[in-house]
């Protein structure tokens, strides 16, 4: 039975109902069915469907939420146990709990070397129900743990059992049918470039592992292997207790090194519970080791501290990287920031020539902490970059649909479209792989462009979309964020920038002016480099929305222009006369009422301001188009 005069109301609360009670998404759709039972009329069940798709994204990024504070909260976790100097055991069970949790699997364990026994055996095991697979054995080599301790670099596999990578045994294989895992992702625990042990998580079904997950594996896994480094410093420092009592002072330095260890320690990890930034921890460390700390990013641009040519520290950063220690760069000590295999920036120190093993191991420590401080903030930049994503294909979609909800959206989001912005259009210059994956590879350079910056970037139509805060020249801005993208990506990018807007449907134009800008330079042979309309010469005033021609003029005819007026001289009539005589002095002359040697002598002063192509072809079209322009305008 229809109901005329009904209102959406009602479904509308009962959507937001199922928001704060965190309903399953099969629940939303039950909202429009329900008033589709009812007979409710067709406008009050469109406005019913467009809050219910608005409630699943809702929905969808309450929860993308929830799993990064999950995620956050573990790493927090792993990083106050080890704070705390808990006891092994129970350090390494919540890494491996945590792993499971995070990671979604069935089991998860750990692997550790028995250097007596020459094999490898289970140190630590969550989930598993398969005493058999508790107490294997493993053979250095064999299996997927021993391809990730050999490679030292992780490994997955959708499906071990068909899986002919590694080394296949009997032994190994029967734990694992009895435990029933298809499944598995192993990273290794690396300590000074020696693999220590191996970190897994396993599913009893098909299954893929996400970079991201491999990522936060391997930071877990950073994180055992520091729990493994710290028990076996306090084993040998007790050893040395034992063994040394005769050396009373020496063991006091040595308790003492420890202690200022953990205590650093503690310090780098209240920062980051804290919430301290990249500086903070540089400043820490600093004073910590009594030197300067620069922290550079995977470009070699400052975080932190000074720079330093990234050119000069490349060996040093690649042999840090691969012996997972710091390494001493002439009067430099250098570490990588990675996160697993990930690298994620370096660690520089300054003003501390030697350093003795405990200040070292301090460095490295401080390298591990900064990984994880940029990880977190990589994780949710792209979070937010992802939802700003969506506000600027929303607003490039249909900016006058609702203009003041969109800028109420982007100021909720912390981007303020009614202050001016800049419009940066970025293509792929030519084509590498496929489209979509050359364009997926510049939305990735794109978000790591705008990393730490209040823009946003999506992808739309065959480009990438930037929207900057206006800053400067957008003819500088555009060549710069070519040059920039094109290191990030890892193949030439064409940049094209509309004027500076402010405004759903001013911001939506300077797109429009921005790609055309972009589809110009292609056509003039120019891709791999950035651009604005404006200068492109006449062409930018085609080209242009704002069709700005008196700064096309100026920028044509200015050095004349001023000329004239401090001389009171006439060089731009004399070269309006010369193009419209068609080049002819004898004529030129004429019109003027002058003799030939001034029109000639006046032309020479032309071609002293504006250089010696000024009567080449393209040139010469831009002076008469910029003439006939002033003319025009009355100028």
């Amino acid at each position: 039975m229809n109901h005329p005069h009904e209102s959406s109301a009602p479904a509308l609360r009962r959507l937001l109902d199922l928001l704060a009670s965190g309903a399953a998404t099969e629940d939303f759709a039950d909202v429009l069915a329900d008033a589709r039972h009812r007979g409710a009329p067709a406008a009050v069940l469109a406005e019913i469907d467009d809050a219910t798709w608005q409630a699943l994204r809702v929905h969808r990024t309450l929860r993308q939420h929830r799993r990064r504070e999950a995620e956050l909260t573990a790493l927090f976790d792993t990083a106050g146990d080890l704070a705390a100097s808990r006891e092994l055991d129970t350090v390494l069970q919540a890494i491996v709990r945590r792993a499971r949790m995070l990671l979604g699997t069935d089991t998860a364990y750990l692997t550790l070397p028995d250097v007596a026994a020459g094999d490898t055996y289970m140190r630590v095991t969550d989930g598993s129900v398969s005493v058999l697979f508790q107490t294997l054995r493993l053979s250095l080599g064999d299996g997927l743990g021993g391809l990730v301790a050999q490679t030292a670099r992780p490994y997955a596999t959708p499906d071990y059992r068909t899986d002919e990578r590694f080394h296949h045994t009997g032994t190994i294989d029967e734990g694992v049918l009895d435990e029933g895992l298809v499944a598995i992702i192993g990273v290794p625990l690396l300590l000074g470039g020696e693999v220590i042990g191996v970190l897994f998580a396993a599913d009893r079904s098909p299954r893929a592992f996400s970079p991201d997950e491999v990522a936060l594996l391997c930071t877990l896994a950073a994180h055992a292997a520091i729990a493994l480094d710290t028990a076996k410093a306090l084993a040998d420092t007790r050893a040395a207790l034992a063994e040394l009592n005769s050396a009373n002072e020496l063991v006091r330095a040595h308790s003492a090194a420890v202690q200022r260890a953990e205590q650093a320690h503690d310090r780098l990890t209240d920062l980051v519970l804290r919430g301290a930034e990249v500086p903070d921890v540089a400043a820490a460390v600093a004073t910590l080791l009594g030197g300067e700390i620069a922290v550079l990013d995977a470009e070699g641009e400052p975080l932190a501290g000074r720079s330093a040519p990234a050119a000069e520290l490349a060996e040093a950063v690649a042999a840090s990287r691969a012996e997972g220690r710091s390494v001493r760069h002439g009067e430099l000590w250098v570490c990588a920031v990675l996160a697993g295999h990930d690298a994620l920036g370096t660690m520089v120190l300054r003003g501390r020539p030697d350093l003795d093993d405990a200040d070292r191991r301090l460095f490295e420590r401080a390298s591990v902490v900064t990984a994880l401080l940029l990880l977190l903030r990589r994780s949710v930049a792209e979070t937010e970059n992802r939802v700003r994503g969506e506000l600027l294909t929303d607003l490039l979609t249909a900016p006058d649909r609702d203009p003041a909800g969109l800028t109420a959206r982007g100021r909720r989001l912390g981007v303020d479209l009614a202050r001016p912005h800049l419009v940066l259009v970025a293509e792929p210059a030519e084509p590498v792989g496929s489209p979509g994956a050359d364009r997926g590879r510049l939305a990735g350079a794109a978000r790591r462009y705008l990393f730490g910056s209040r823009g946003v970037g999506a992808e739309h139509g065959d480009a990438v979309v930037l929207l900057v805060p206006e800053a400067g020249d957008p003819e500088e801005a555009a060549r710069q964020a070519a040059e920039r993208l094109a290191r990030l990506a890892g193949f030439p990018v064409t940049v094209g920038a509309g004027r500076p807007a402010a405004g759903p449907p001013a911001l939506a134009a300077s797109y429009a002016e921005g790609l055309r800008c972009v589809r110009a330079l292609r056509v003039l042979g120019r891709a791999g480099e950035g651009a604005s309309a404006r200068a492109l010469g006449f062409l930018g005033v085609l080209l242009g929305d704002g069709h700005d021609v008196d700064g096309f003029v100026g920028a044509a005819l200015g050095p004349l222009l001023a000329y004239d007026a401090r001389r009171g001289t006439e060089l731009v009539r004399t070269l309006r006369a010369y193009f419209d005589c068609g080049g002819s002095l004898t004529r030129a002359k004429d019109e003027l009422h002058v003799h030939v040697n001034t029109v000639v002598q006046r032309l020479d002063r032309v071609e002293a301001l504006l250089g010696p192509d000024w009567n080449h072809p393209e040139r010469s079209l831009e002076l008469q188009l910029a003439l006939r322009l002033q003319l025009l305008s009355g100028g």
